[in-house]
């Protein structure tokens, strides 16, 4: 009884500051689009001094007029977060334009869709160095000024895939579990420095981004399932609610966060009976497609993957999304 008040009290007692981010200069990788556009939206909208980056320039430059129309005055850096070089130069940019970096937001990510057979090494190697090394590059690159002025917030988006492996997800799985590990172990070792470290989990969303996902095996039918579980009211959720609770989340400090109630009903499943979520999770595996030949290990891009109408009517709200977060190119008259 005495021993949990005091870790009670120990709690209260070393609760983050809120942070008011007005003013405050924030970094949002893969700011270009899906999330990471509608999180760097949120900071325009609460007077953050927003720097984002991702690779693809055409992207990037239609993702700062966008947020340059909501009042914002973003900068935007091409940058691969794969070249560690690279992503200590940007991070010098940003510095040298805005100041120390007050908050950095991990959100780029990739991901590869398919069954265990039609992956590769380099499949778990790509999504390991997008998710896993490129969201390190880019923290060890803010940490020392972080150090210095004793002050900072890191918030590392990972996903529930990070917390329940799912099946036909394993490279991606398998290196948001790194990142969640990594994110958990810096929270420890930061916090008395100042630097408060937040993992947040989101489940399903609705961000258009599987035309950018890439597939594999039968790529039409798992981009079938893909597309519409992340599209359904009720298991997937808004983007721009997701990006409100990435945004409290940097302005709280909070050590965890798991969006959307499926997603923390499946984490709680698996801490309480993992036995039970193990056999759920393998006959859904035995509904989704099966291996093809050894051909398919040929990754095909989501938007080269589409197919039947139905599965295009049931992934509407996708769809929708595509338009919203910068996912389609603009078209051409």
């Amino acid at each position: 009884m005495a021993a949990g008040a005091a870790l009670l009290w120990m709690q209260r007692a070393r609760r983050p500051q809120y942070w008011n981010l007005a003013g405050r200069v924030v970094l949002v990788t893969g700011g270009s689009r899906g999330l990471g556009l509608a999180v760097a939206r949120r900071l325009v909208a609460e007077q953050a001094r927003v720097a984002v980056c991702a690779r693809d320039r055409e992207t990037l430059e239609r993702a700062r007029n966008d947020l340059d129309r909501l009042g914002g005055s973003v900068l935007a850096f091409p940058c691969d977060v794969t070249d560690r070089d690279a992503v200590s130069r940007m991070v010098q940019d940003v510095t040298d334009r805005l100041g120390n970096i007050d908050a950095l937001i991990n959100n780029a990510g990739t991901i590869a869709v398919g069954p265990l057979e039609s992956m590769d090494v380099d499949d778990f190697s790509r999504a390991m160095n997008v998710n896993f090394w490129g969201s390190l590059y880019a923290i060890l690159a803010v940490l020392p000024a972080m150090r210095r002025q004793r002050s900072g917030r890191i918030v590392n988006v990972a996903s529930i895939g990070g917390k329940i492996s799912v099946p036909h997800l394993l490279p991606y799985s398998a290196s948001k579990f790194a990142l969640v590990g990594l994110s958990e172990g810096l929270r420890a070792e930061l916090r008395h420095q100042g630097i408060e470290v937040t993992t947040v989990c989101p489940g399903l969303m609705r961000t258009g981004s599987p035309r950018h996902a890439l597939f594999k095996g039968q790529h039409r039918k798992e981009y079938a399932w893909f597309s519409v579980s992340d599209s359904l009211p009720g298991l997937s959720m808004d983007a721009d609610r997701a990006a409100s609770e990435v945004v409290e989340a940097v302005k709280r400090g909070y050590a965890e966060r798991i969006l959307s109630v499926p997603a923390r009903i499946g984490v709680k499943a698996q801490a309480i009976l993992p036995g039970l979520t193990a056999e759920m999770l393998a006959v859904a595996d035995r509904l989704l497609p099966g291996p093809t030949f050894v051909s398919a290990r040929r990754a095909v891009k989501g938007e080269a993957s589409v197919s039947g109408w139905f599965a295009s009517w049931l992934a509407r709200l996708g769809a929708r999304a595509e338009q919203r977060y910068n996912q389609l190119p603009p078209t051409r008259s």
